[in-house]
Protein backbone atom coordinates (compact mmCIF):
# COMPACT_ATOMS: atom_id res chain seq x y z
CA UNK A 1 0.00 0.00 0.00
CA UNK A 2 1.89 3.37 -1.20
CA UNK A 3 0.13 6.25 -2.56
CA UNK A 4 3.40 7.19 -4.27
CA UNK A 5 3.31 4.36 -6.67
CA UNK A 6 -0.79 3.97 -6.73
CA UNK A 7 -2.69 7.38 -6.47
CA UNK A 8 -5.34 5.56 -5.67
CA UNK A 9 -3.99 3.52 -3.07
CA UNK A 10 -5.51 2.99 0.29
CA UNK A 11 -3.56 5.99 1.82
CA UNK A 12 -4.34 8.34 -0.65
CA UNK A 13 -8.26 7.38 -0.02
CA UNK A 14 -8.09 7.61 3.68
CA UNK A 15 -6.12 11.02 3.36
CA UNK A 16 -9.24 12.16 1.21
CA UNK A 17 -11.91 10.81 4.09
CA UNK A 18 -9.89 13.15 6.39
CA UNK A 19 -10.09 15.98 4.29
CA UNK A 20 -13.77 15.67 3.96
CA UNK A 21 -14.48 14.80 7.71
CA UNK A 22 -12.84 17.97 8.94
CA UNK A 23 -14.61 20.14 6.30
CA UNK A 24 -17.65 21.68 6.95
CA UNK A 25 -17.99 20.78 10.68
CA UNK A 26 -16.94 22.76 13.85
CA UNK A 27 -13.72 22.83 12.92
CA UNK A 28 -14.21 25.22 10.05
CA UNK A 29 -12.07 25.57 7.04
CA UNK A 30 -8.20 26.32 7.21
CA UNK A 31 -7.28 29.98 7.05
CA UNK A 32 -4.07 30.15 5.14
CA UNK A 33 -3.61 27.29 2.13
CA UNK A 34 -0.39 26.87 1.34
CA UNK A 35 2.05 26.19 -1.74
CA UNK A 36 1.84 22.28 -2.43
CA UNK A 37 5.47 22.01 -1.89
CA UNK A 38 5.17 24.45 1.10
CA UNK A 39 7.33 27.29 0.14
CA UNK A 40 10.14 29.09 2.06
CA UNK A 41 7.31 31.62 2.82
CA UNK A 42 4.71 29.48 3.63
CA UNK A 43 6.89 27.90 6.09
CA UNK A 44 7.34 31.16 7.91
CA UNK A 45 3.26 30.93 8.48
CA UNK A 46 2.93 27.43 9.12
CA UNK A 47 5.25 27.96 12.29
CA UNK A 48 3.12 30.89 13.36
CA UNK A 49 0.16 28.58 12.75
CA UNK A 50 2.15 25.81 15.05
CA UNK A 51 2.87 28.31 17.70
CA UNK A 52 -0.81 29.54 17.98
CA UNK A 53 -2.00 25.57 18.22
CA UNK A 54 0.15 24.83 20.96
CA UNK A 55 0.13 28.23 22.80
CA UNK A 56 -3.83 26.79 23.48
CA UNK A 57 -5.44 30.11 23.47
CA UNK A 58 -9.33 30.07 23.86
CA UNK A 59 -8.59 26.28 25.61
CA UNK A 60 -8.94 22.50 23.94
CA UNK A 61 -11.45 23.29 21.83
CA UNK A 62 -9.92 26.36 20.03
CA UNK A 63 -6.68 24.66 19.78
CA UNK A 64 -8.60 20.95 18.37
CA UNK A 65 -9.68 23.61 15.67
CA UNK A 66 -5.99 24.69 14.68
CA UNK A 67 -4.86 21.30 14.70
CA UNK A 68 -7.47 20.29 12.30
CA UNK A 69 -6.75 22.97 10.38
CA UNK A 70 -3.27 22.10 10.26
CA UNK A 71 -4.00 18.50 9.42
CA UNK A 72 -6.26 19.11 6.68
CA UNK A 73 -3.20 22.02 5.63
CA UNK A 74 -1.04 18.51 5.58
CA UNK A 75 -3.24 16.85 3.21
CA UNK A 76 -3.58 19.32 1.13
CA UNK A 77 0.15 19.31 0.54
CA UNK A 78 1.99 17.19 -2.53
CA UNK A 79 4.97 14.70 -1.00
CA UNK A 80 7.46 17.69 -1.30
CA UNK A 81 5.50 19.92 0.94
CA UNK A 82 4.83 17.35 2.99
CA UNK A 83 8.07 16.29 3.98
CA UNK A 84 9.10 20.32 4.54
CA UNK A 85 6.02 20.18 7.07
CA UNK A 86 7.21 17.02 9.02
CA UNK A 87 11.21 18.89 8.56
CA UNK A 88 9.93 21.67 10.43
CA UNK A 89 8.35 19.64 13.16
CA UNK A 90 11.75 17.83 14.11
CA UNK A 91 14.04 20.60 13.47
CA UNK A 92 12.22 23.52 15.12
CA UNK A 93 9.77 21.88 18.06
CA UNK A 94 11.49 19.51 19.60
CA UNK A 95 12.93 19.50 23.30
CA UNK A 96 14.37 22.74 24.44
CA UNK A 97 17.85 22.23 25.43
CA UNK A 98 18.36 25.22 27.43
CA UNK A 99 15.21 24.69 29.59
CA UNK A 100 16.40 20.86 29.63
CA UNK A 101 19.93 21.75 31.02
CA UNK A 102 18.42 24.54 33.57
CA UNK A 103 15.76 21.60 34.92
CA UNK A 104 18.60 19.11 35.35
CA UNK A 105 20.86 21.83 37.09
CA UNK A 106 17.42 22.63 39.16
CA UNK A 107 16.86 19.10 40.04
CA UNK A 108 20.66 18.28 41.00
CA UNK A 109 20.75 21.48 43.16
CA UNK A 110 16.98 20.32 44.72
CA UNK A 111 17.40 19.92 48.82
CA UNK A 112 14.76 18.67 50.25
CA UNK A 113 12.20 16.38 49.22
CA UNK A 114 10.09 18.57 48.31
CA UNK A 115 11.68 20.36 45.88
CA UNK A 116 13.49 17.35 44.28
CA UNK A 117 9.22 16.60 43.88
CA UNK A 118 8.94 19.65 41.60
CA UNK A 119 12.08 20.13 40.05
CA UNK A 120 11.47 15.66 39.32
CA UNK A 121 8.14 17.38 37.22
CA UNK A 122 10.09 20.06 36.03
CA UNK A 123 12.37 18.11 33.97
CA UNK A 124 9.80 15.74 32.51
CA UNK A 125 7.93 18.81 31.56
CA UNK A 126 11.20 20.10 29.49
CA UNK A 127 12.06 16.29 28.43
CA UNK A 128 8.42 16.81 26.14
CA UNK A 129 8.85 18.08 23.05
CA UNK A 130 6.13 20.65 21.94
CA UNK A 131 5.82 18.57 18.82
CA UNK A 132 4.26 15.57 21.34
CA UNK A 133 1.60 18.14 22.14
CA UNK A 134 0.37 18.61 18.72
CA UNK A 135 0.51 14.97 17.70
CA UNK A 136 -1.92 14.39 20.76
CA UNK A 137 -4.58 17.34 19.64
CA UNK A 138 -4.16 15.73 15.98
CA UNK A 139 -4.76 12.22 17.94
CA UNK A 140 -7.89 13.75 19.66
CA UNK A 141 -9.92 14.75 16.00
CA UNK A 142 -12.22 12.63 14.27
CA UNK A 143 -10.55 9.89 12.95
CA UNK A 144 -7.24 11.21 14.07
CA UNK A 145 -5.54 8.35 14.79
CA UNK A 146 -5.99 6.58 11.88
CA UNK A 147 -4.48 10.42 10.64
CA UNK A 148 -1.51 9.53 12.52
CA UNK A 149 -0.83 6.45 11.33
CA UNK A 150 -1.05 7.06 7.81
CA UNK A 151 1.24 9.69 8.68
CA UNK A 152 4.17 8.12 10.21
CA UNK A 153 3.72 5.39 7.14
CA UNK A 154 4.66 8.73 5.01
CA UNK A 155 7.25 9.65 7.62
CA UNK A 156 8.88 6.48 7.97
CA UNK A 157 9.24 6.75 3.71
CA UNK A 158 10.72 10.16 3.94
CA UNK A 159 13.29 9.11 7.02
CA UNK A 160 15.11 6.87 4.99
CA UNK A 161 16.47 9.46 2.97
CA UNK A 162 16.23 12.09 5.62
CA UNK A 163 17.75 10.61 8.96
CA UNK A 164 16.57 14.42 10.74
CA UNK A 165 13.05 13.10 10.73
CA UNK A 166 14.80 10.16 12.66
CA UNK A 167 13.71 11.11 16.34
CA UNK A 168 10.40 12.35 15.22
CA UNK A 169 9.95 8.65 14.01
CA UNK A 170 10.88 7.53 17.54
CA UNK A 171 8.46 9.87 19.12
CA UNK A 172 5.66 8.96 17.38
CA UNK A 173 6.00 5.11 17.50
CA UNK A 174 6.09 5.71 21.14
CA UNK A 175 3.01 7.14 21.48
CA UNK A 176 1.30 5.02 18.62
CA UNK A 177 2.48 1.91 21.20
CA UNK A 178 0.59 3.11 23.85
CA UNK A 179 -2.42 3.82 21.80
CA UNK A 180 -2.02 0.75 20.27
CA UNK A 181 -1.70 -0.84 23.67
CA UNK A 182 -2.72 -4.64 23.47
CA UNK A 183 -5.00 -4.30 26.04
CA UNK A 184 -7.16 -1.85 23.64
CA UNK A 185 -7.46 -4.19 20.63
CA UNK A 186 -10.99 -6.14 19.76
CA UNK A 187 -10.81 -9.53 18.62
CA UNK A 188 -13.17 -10.08 15.72
CA UNK A 189 -14.17 -13.45 13.50
CA UNK A 190 -14.70 -11.71 10.17
CA UNK A 191 -17.22 -13.80 7.69
CA UNK A 192 -18.72 -13.82 4.31
CA UNK A 193 -21.79 -11.49 6.33
CA UNK A 194 -18.85 -9.26 7.33
CA UNK A 195 -19.12 -5.84 5.48
CA UNK A 196 -18.34 -5.61 1.74
CA UNK A 197 -16.32 -2.45 2.53
CA UNK A 198 -14.17 -4.45 5.12
CA UNK A 199 -14.14 -7.60 2.76
CA UNK A 200 -12.46 -5.62 -0.14
CA UNK A 201 -10.04 -4.48 2.86
CA UNK A 202 -8.67 -7.80 3.78
CA UNK A 203 -7.75 -8.52 -0.48
CA UNK A 204 -5.75 -5.68 -0.34
CA UNK A 205 -4.04 -6.03 2.31
CA UNK A 206 -3.54 -9.70 2.27
CA UNK A 207 0.26 -9.89 2.53
CA UNK A 208 1.25 -13.78 2.16
CA UNK A 209 -1.15 -15.67 -0.47
CA UNK A 210 -2.93 -12.77 -2.83
CA UNK A 211 -6.55 -12.78 -2.59
CA UNK A 212 -7.20 -12.66 -6.54
CA UNK A 213 -10.89 -12.95 -6.59
CA UNK A 214 -14.40 -12.45 -4.29
CA UNK A 215 -14.43 -16.38 -5.26
CA UNK A 216 -11.28 -17.25 -4.18
CA UNK A 217 -12.39 -14.73 -0.67
CA UNK A 218 -15.26 -16.52 -0.34
CA UNK A 219 -13.56 -19.81 -0.07
CA UNK A 220 -11.35 -18.51 2.14
CA UNK A 221 -14.32 -17.94 4.84
CA UNK A 222 -15.83 -21.14 4.28
CA UNK A 223 -17.18 -23.58 6.34
CA UNK A 224 -13.61 -25.10 7.31
CA UNK A 225 -11.68 -21.55 7.42
CA UNK A 226 -11.35 -18.77 9.67
CA UNK A 227 -10.67 -15.06 10.09
CA UNK A 228 -9.98 -13.03 12.86
CA UNK A 229 -8.41 -9.41 12.89
CA UNK A 230 -7.46 -6.63 15.89
CA UNK A 231 -9.58 -3.71 15.89
CA UNK A 232 -8.61 -0.41 17.73
CA UNK A 233 -11.94 1.47 19.11
CA UNK A 234 -11.30 4.58 17.44
CA UNK A 235 -10.69 2.95 14.06
CA UNK A 236 -13.62 0.15 14.12
CA UNK A 237 -13.24 0.04 10.27
CA UNK A 238 -9.67 -0.42 9.89
CA UNK A 239 -7.93 -4.27 10.88
CA UNK A 240 -4.78 -3.89 12.15
CA UNK A 241 -3.84 -7.51 11.24
CA UNK A 242 -5.21 -10.69 10.43
CA UNK A 243 -4.55 -14.06 9.97
CA UNK A 244 -6.28 -16.96 8.42
CA UNK A 245 -6.86 -20.38 9.66
CA UNK A 246 -7.76 -23.57 7.98
CA UNK A 247 -9.39 -26.62 9.80
CA UNK A 248 -7.64 -29.12 8.44
CA UNK A 249 -7.31 -33.52 9.70
CA UNK A 250 -3.20 -33.63 10.42
CA UNK A 251 -0.38 -31.09 9.65
CA UNK A 252 -1.18 -29.12 5.84
CA UNK A 253 2.34 -29.87 4.44
CA UNK A 254 1.78 -27.84 0.79
CA UNK A 255 0.18 -24.48 0.50
CA UNK A 256 -0.89 -25.02 -2.86
CA UNK A 257 -3.51 -28.31 -1.80
CA UNK A 258 -4.69 -25.70 0.86
CA UNK A 259 -5.65 -22.90 -1.09
CA UNK A 260 -7.12 -25.24 -3.62
CA UNK A 261 -10.26 -23.33 -4.23
CA UNK A 262 -11.34 -27.06 -6.02
CA UNK A 263 -10.83 -28.90 -2.68
CA UNK A 264 -13.84 -30.33 -0.82
CA UNK A 265 -14.95 -28.40 1.90
CA UNK A 266 -14.23 -30.02 5.54
CA UNK A 267 -16.79 -29.92 8.32
CA UNK A 268 -15.45 -28.08 11.18
CA UNK A 269 -16.01 -30.49 13.71
CA UNK A 270 -14.73 -33.09 12.04
CA UNK A 271 -11.22 -31.17 12.37
CA UNK A 272 -8.60 -32.18 14.85
CA UNK A 273 -5.68 -29.09 13.73
CA UNK A 274 -6.22 -25.58 13.20
CA UNK A 275 -3.04 -24.08 10.37
CA UNK A 276 -2.39 -20.55 10.84
CA UNK A 277 -1.61 -20.16 7.21
CA UNK A 278 -1.46 -16.40 6.80
CA UNK A 279 -0.67 -13.24 9.03
CA UNK A 280 -0.94 -9.97 7.42
CA UNK A 281 -0.63 -6.76 9.25
CA UNK A 282 -2.79 -3.87 7.34
CA UNK A 283 -1.29 -0.56 8.75
CA UNK A 284 2.56 0.42 7.35
CA UNK A 285 2.43 3.43 9.82
CA UNK A 286 2.60 0.72 13.02
CA UNK A 287 5.55 -0.54 11.76
CA UNK A 288 7.63 -2.09 14.90
CA UNK A 289 4.46 -2.24 16.97
CA UNK A 290 3.58 -6.08 17.74
CA UNK A 291 0.04 -7.45 17.44
CA UNK A 292 0.69 -11.07 16.08
CA UNK A 293 2.15 -12.88 18.90
CA UNK A 294 -1.20 -11.89 20.96
CA UNK A 295 -2.66 -12.19 18.08
CA UNK A 296 -2.13 -16.10 17.34
CA UNK A 297 -2.38 -17.08 20.91
CA UNK A 298 -5.75 -15.58 21.42
CA UNK A 299 -7.06 -16.96 18.55
CA UNK A 300 -5.84 -20.62 19.26
CA UNK A 301 -7.62 -20.31 23.00
CA UNK A 302 -10.88 -19.05 21.27
CA UNK A 303 -10.47 -22.17 18.56
CA UNK A 304 -9.63 -24.66 21.52
CA UNK A 305 -12.80 -23.33 23.54
CA UNK A 306 -15.15 -23.33 20.46
CA UNK A 307 -13.87 -26.92 18.50
CA UNK A 308 -12.75 -28.32 21.91
CA UNK A 309 -11.76 -31.75 19.54
CA UNK A 310 -8.83 -29.75 17.87
CA UNK A 311 -5.74 -31.16 19.18
CA UNK A 312 -3.16 -29.60 17.11
CA UNK A 313 -2.57 -25.65 16.33
CA UNK A 314 0.79 -25.06 14.04
CA UNK A 315 1.39 -22.71 11.15
CA UNK A 316 2.46 -23.17 7.53
CA UNK A 317 4.88 -20.49 7.49
CA UNK A 318 7.13 -19.58 4.90
CA UNK A 319 11.12 -19.43 5.00
CA UNK A 320 11.44 -15.98 3.11
CA UNK A 321 15.50 -15.47 4.04
CA UNK A 322 16.42 -19.26 3.40
CA UNK A 323 17.59 -18.47 -0.36
CA UNK A 324 19.26 -15.54 0.52
CA UNK A 325 21.27 -17.14 2.81
CA UNK A 326 22.29 -20.04 0.43
CA UNK A 327 23.28 -17.84 -2.10
CA UNK A 328 26.06 -15.79 0.00
CA UNK A 329 27.78 -19.33 1.30
CA UNK A 330 30.63 -20.93 -0.10
CA UNK A 331 31.63 -24.29 -0.76
CA UNK A 332 33.91 -24.42 2.70
CA UNK A 333 30.40 -23.75 4.71
CA UNK A 334 28.15 -25.49 2.65
CA UNK A 335 30.04 -29.10 2.51
CA UNK A 336 30.36 -29.81 6.29
CA UNK A 337 26.66 -29.51 6.30
CA UNK A 338 25.84 -32.05 3.70
CA UNK A 339 26.52 -36.01 3.35
CA UNK A 340 29.22 -36.89 1.15
CA UNK A 341 27.15 -39.16 -0.57
CA UNK A 342 24.50 -36.52 -1.15
CA UNK A 343 27.06 -34.17 -2.36
CA UNK A 344 28.61 -35.82 -4.73
CA UNK A 345 25.03 -36.70 -6.04
CA UNK A 346 24.09 -33.37 -6.49
CA UNK A 347 27.38 -32.38 -7.91
CA UNK A 348 26.88 -35.02 -10.93
CA UNK A 349 23.15 -34.15 -11.36
CA UNK A 350 24.58 -30.60 -12.11
CA UNK A 351 27.36 -31.55 -14.24
CA UNK A 352 29.17 -29.23 -11.08
CA UNK A 353 32.45 -29.77 -9.96
CA UNK A 354 31.07 -27.84 -6.54
CA UNK A 355 28.41 -27.75 -4.62
CA UNK A 356 28.40 -23.99 -4.88
CA UNK A 357 28.02 -24.00 -8.64
CA UNK A 358 26.05 -27.21 -8.59
CA UNK A 359 23.41 -25.65 -6.19
CA UNK A 360 23.26 -22.82 -8.48
CA UNK A 361 23.11 -24.66 -11.76
CA UNK A 362 19.89 -26.58 -10.39
CA UNK A 363 18.22 -24.50 -8.73
CA UNK A 364 18.36 -21.96 -11.98
CA UNK A 365 16.24 -24.29 -13.65
CA UNK A 366 12.59 -23.11 -14.07
CA UNK A 367 10.81 -26.42 -13.82
CA UNK A 368 13.17 -27.98 -11.69
CA UNK A 369 10.44 -29.31 -9.21
CA UNK A 370 8.73 -31.17 -11.88
CA UNK A 371 12.24 -33.23 -12.94
CA UNK A 372 12.18 -35.73 -10.14
CA UNK A 373 16.37 -36.54 -10.78
CA UNK A 374 16.80 -33.30 -10.18
CA UNK A 375 14.41 -32.82 -7.43
CA UNK A 376 15.72 -35.96 -5.44
CA UNK A 377 19.45 -34.16 -5.40
CA UNK A 378 18.11 -31.14 -4.03
CA UNK A 379 16.27 -32.77 -1.41
CA UNK A 380 18.38 -34.65 -0.02
CA UNK A 381 20.86 -31.43 0.43
CA UNK A 382 18.83 -28.67 0.90
CA UNK A 383 16.72 -30.15 3.35
CA UNK A 384 19.69 -30.71 5.73
CA UNK A 385 20.87 -27.17 4.76
CA UNK A 386 17.69 -25.92 5.51
CA UNK A 387 17.88 -27.38 9.11
CA UNK A 388 20.82 -25.84 10.18
CA UNK A 389 20.16 -22.46 8.85
CA UNK A 390 16.82 -22.81 10.99
CA UNK A 391 18.44 -24.04 14.24
CA UNK A 392 22.32 -22.73 14.01
CA UNK A 393 22.01 -19.48 12.20
CA UNK A 394 21.55 -16.61 13.92
CA UNK A 395 21.02 -12.85 13.57
CA UNK A 396 20.69 -9.92 16.19
CA UNK A 397 17.70 -10.79 17.65
CA UNK A 398 17.38 -14.82 18.16
CA UNK A 399 17.15 -16.90 14.78
CA UNK A 400 18.31 -15.54 11.47
CA UNK A 401 15.04 -16.46 9.58
CA UNK A 402 12.27 -13.30 10.48
CA UNK A 403 9.71 -15.83 10.39
CA UNK A 404 10.85 -18.35 12.80
CA UNK A 405 12.12 -15.59 15.26
CA UNK A 406 8.73 -14.44 15.42
CA UNK A 407 6.32 -17.67 15.97
CA UNK A 408 10.03 -19.25 18.07
CA UNK A 409 9.38 -16.28 20.07
CA UNK A 410 6.05 -16.76 20.93
CA UNK A 411 6.39 -20.26 21.77
CA UNK A 412 6.12 -22.27 19.22
CA UNK A 413 8.88 -25.65 18.15
CA UNK A 414 9.78 -26.18 15.24
CA UNK A 415 7.34 -29.39 13.71
CA UNK A 416 8.18 -30.29 10.51
CA UNK A 417 10.20 -28.78 7.36
CA UNK A 418 8.12 -29.63 4.31
CA UNK A 419 9.66 -30.25 0.59
CA UNK A 420 8.37 -28.34 -2.17
CA UNK A 421 5.38 -26.91 -0.66
CA UNK A 422 5.29 -23.51 -1.79
CA UNK A 423 6.41 -23.72 -5.80
CA UNK A 424 5.11 -21.13 -6.76
CA UNK A 425 7.67 -18.53 -8.32
CA UNK A 426 7.82 -16.23 -4.57
CA UNK A 427 8.50 -19.76 -2.45
CA UNK A 428 10.82 -21.26 -5.13
CA UNK A 429 13.11 -17.73 -5.11
CA UNK A 430 12.65 -17.06 -1.22
CA UNK A 431 12.72 -20.42 0.11
CA UNK A 432 13.68 -22.74 -1.90
CA UNK A 433 9.95 -24.29 -1.89
CA UNK A 434 9.69 -24.96 1.43
CA UNK A 435 7.66 -24.48 4.40
CA UNK A 436 7.69 -24.75 8.03
CA UNK A 437 4.97 -26.35 10.44
CA UNK A 438 5.75 -23.89 13.67
CA UNK A 439 3.28 -25.53 15.87
CA UNK A 440 1.68 -23.90 19.42
CA UNK A 441 1.39 -26.60 21.62
CA UNK A 442 -0.45 -24.22 24.51
CA UNK A 443 0.61 -26.02 27.38
CA UNK A 444 4.27 -25.55 26.43
CA UNK A 445 4.22 -22.03 24.73
CA UNK A 446 5.15 -19.90 27.73
CA UNK A 447 8.10 -22.53 28.82
CA UNK A 448 9.31 -22.22 25.13
CA UNK A 449 9.06 -18.54 25.30
CA UNK A 450 10.87 -18.36 27.87
CA UNK A 451 13.73 -20.45 26.72
CA UNK A 452 13.94 -18.64 23.35
CA UNK A 453 14.33 -15.34 24.49
CA UNK A 454 16.05 -16.02 28.03
CA UNK A 455 18.83 -18.37 26.47
CA UNK A 456 18.38 -18.47 22.52
CA UNK A 457 17.37 -21.89 23.00
CA UNK A 458 15.16 -23.28 19.67
CA UNK A 459 12.53 -26.08 20.51
CA UNK A 460 12.68 -27.99 17.33
CA UNK A 461 11.10 -31.84 17.56
CA UNK A 462 13.89 -34.90 16.85
CA UNK A 463 12.56 -35.65 13.46
CA UNK A 464 13.69 -32.11 12.96
CA UNK A 465 17.22 -32.06 14.35
CA UNK A 466 17.56 -35.75 12.73
CA UNK A 467 17.91 -33.79 9.29
CA UNK A 468 21.03 -32.03 10.55
CA UNK A 469 24.25 -33.10 9.27
CA UNK A 470 27.94 -33.28 10.32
Amino acid sequence: MDSRKNGDGLLERTLRRFRRAWRGTNYGSPQTHFSLELSAGDIKQLRRQIDACLEARGGEVSARARAAHLGEAYLELNLQGRQRFLEVLAQDYGVDQEKLEASIAHYQNATDAKAQRAAESALRASLMAPRIRLLSLFNALDDGIKFLVDLRAELRHFARSDPELTTLDDELSAKLASWFDIGFLELQQITWDSPATLLEKLIEYEAVHAIDSWENLKKRLDSDRRLYAFFHPNMPDEPLIFVEVALVNGLADNVQHLLDGEAPTLEAEAADTAIFYSISNCQPGLAGISFGNTLIKRVARDLARDLPQLKNFATLSPLPGFRKWLDGQTNETLDPLIGTSDGIRLREQAGATDTVDALRTLLAKGDWPRDGATAKALEATIMPLATHYLINERGRAGAKDRVAHFHLSNGARIECINWLADTSERGLKTGAGLMINYRYVLKYVEENHEAYCSNGKITATSAVRKLLRG
